[in-house]
């Protein structure tokens, strides 16, 4: 129990303190959200995602096991959430978003920080929740914008779409340099540190700050409660599952099972926004799951760090 404590108090409570911090300032200073959003995805976010992908060496065995992992959970998770919306007799819309919800994890902005304060020593960990990042976008682009227009929108411009995100070219030319062993001048490698650096800090301040505009008194209903019962609980006991299926240990089994108890992804809440296809329930999901992963997080850890020592 103590050392529960300890991984609560070291790795989420900071998170936690981030997060309330960013929802005080919004309500104080009332921030451009869309400018902070752009912010650290085309400059914190790719320098963060250079650096980790620059420095790790990872073996194509690993690559391949991670690979085979994420289709997997994600299969797996777009099959129970399916099967889940059939069974509480979901109307399509909000079937859709409920889908969403569990399949959409947020890897970004609340994962790689996490992983960053976990495997501070150990880059591989946190090279593995970039790559996740990687298939959870691509998963947000294709399935996450099906499940809510279906054939309003052409595959041609889905793929124009996530093709044009930084991090792609940022894990391109991190790979790519890593693979060739080719040196940064340091008045180019200062900069991107200092930019990676702040990178945790901006990412779960704007977190906050969008938390903070949601509503409470309505995210109790039955759709919400399922959708993070799902997400936070029976996800990363899938995930496990699936790690002992395959064998996996070490830091790459402690990564992959960490990941996949992350919340609900913010972009499954924009993404309802933009398509004006139950936002409110989409809204309070992100919200909901991001509170109560502040415990289930927390015990995830340490079984991650327990059973894969």
């Amino acid at each position: 129990m103590m050392y529960l404590g300890m991984i609560f108090f070291q790795i989420v409570a900071p998170i936690l303190v981030l997060l309330v911090l960013g929802a005080i300032l919004q309500r104080k200073f009332r921030f451009n959200l869309k400018a902070l959003s752009q912010l650290i995805t085309y400059c914190f976010m790719p320098a963060a995602v250079f650096l980790n992908i620059y420095e790790t060496s990872m073996e194509l065995s690993v690559l391949g096991q991670v690979a085979l992992f994420i289709t997997l959970f994600i299969g797996s998770q777009m099959v129970l959430s399916h099967f889940l919306a059939k069974l509480l007799g979901l109307a399509k819309t909000e079937a859709a978003v409920f889908k969403n919800s569990v399949v959409l994890i947020n890897s970004g902005n609340y994962g790689i920080p996490v992983a960053q304060m976990i495997f501070v020593t150990q880059p591989i960990g946190v090279a593995i929740q970039v790559i996740l990042v990687i298939f959870q976008n691509m998963t947000t682009y294709t399935y996450g914008l099906y499940n809510l227009i279906s054939s309003t929108k052409s595959v041609l411009a889905i793929a124009k779409d996530f093709l044009k995100m930084p991090i792609i070219h940022a894990l391109i030319i991190g790979v790519t340099m890593n693979f060739f062993d080719i040196g940064i001048p340091q008045f180019i490698r200062i900069p991107i540190d200092h930019v990676a650096e702040g990178f945790i800090a901006v990412a779960l301040i704007t977190l906050g700050a969008q938390l903070s505009q949601l509503e409470i008194k309505s995210m109790f209903n039955k759709t919400v409660l399922v959708s993070c019962i799902t997400r936070l609980i029976i996800g990363p006991a899938v995930a496990l599952l699936i790690i002992f299926a395959l064998g996996l240990d070490g830091v790459v089994a402690q990564s992959l099972l960490i990941a996949s108890s992350f919340p609900t992804s913010r972009n499954s809440s924009s993404l309802a926004l933009e398509y004006d296809v139950e936002s409110a329930t989409a809204a309070q999901t992100v919200l909901f799951s991001t509170i109560v992963s502040c415990v289930t997080v927390t015990i995830v850890i340490y079984m991650a760090e327990m059973l894969f020592a």
